[in-house]
């Protein structure tokens, strides 16, 4: 059974320790949609000032919501709008301090006001991302950035080859 622990140190010390309990939690279990469920709750409740974590699925058109923790979400995002159809298709990480500034920002929740999204590539195909809001500006340094960009790893090593 597993259990989480309460993060301690520095915040690169904390993402280490998160690090391996995503990979304790996901240890050999190949369902994607259960190790996103898992993973979306372990990192909505280890990291503070967050007010949605989950993943988009890419449907072979567009990313259709996929499990998440937090308010409702939009359903579908085009690849052309949003910070998470700009992380999809440029697959590169998005880190927008300011979601207001950011353009065609689509507003699922109105509270959010900062935001990371992680592209998922497996096997050089778009599987989709990792979504993390919150609603304070500025939220997500290079560490966070890093950090989860690990957490995602973990995850698409958990679909396998």
């Amino acid at each position: 059974m597993f259990t989480s622990q309460i993060l301690s140190g520095d915040k690169p010390e904390q993402y280490a320790q998160l690090v391996a309990q995503a990979r304790a939690l996901l240890a050999g279990e190949p369902d994607r949609i259960a190790n996103a469920a898992n993973l979306s709750a372990l990192v909505y409740h280890a990291l503070p000032d967050l007010n949605w974590v989950g993943f988009y699925f890419f449907d072979g058109t567009e990313l259709v919501v996929g499990p998440f923790q937090g308010q409702p979400a939009c359903v579908r995002i085009p690849l052309d709008r949003g910070v998470c159809g700009a992380a999809a298709r440029t697959a590169q990480t998005q880190r927008v301090d300011d979601v207001e500034a950011f353009p065609g920002h689509i507003a699922c929740d109105a509270a959010s006001r900062s935001e990371l999204v992680v592209p998922l590539f497996h096997a050089g195909a778009l599987v989709g991302v990792f979504d993390l809001d919150s609603p304070v500006p500025g939220r997500f340094d290079v560490v966070d950035q890093t950090g989860l960009e690990e957490i995602a790893g973990v995850y698409l090593e958990s679909l396998g080859q």
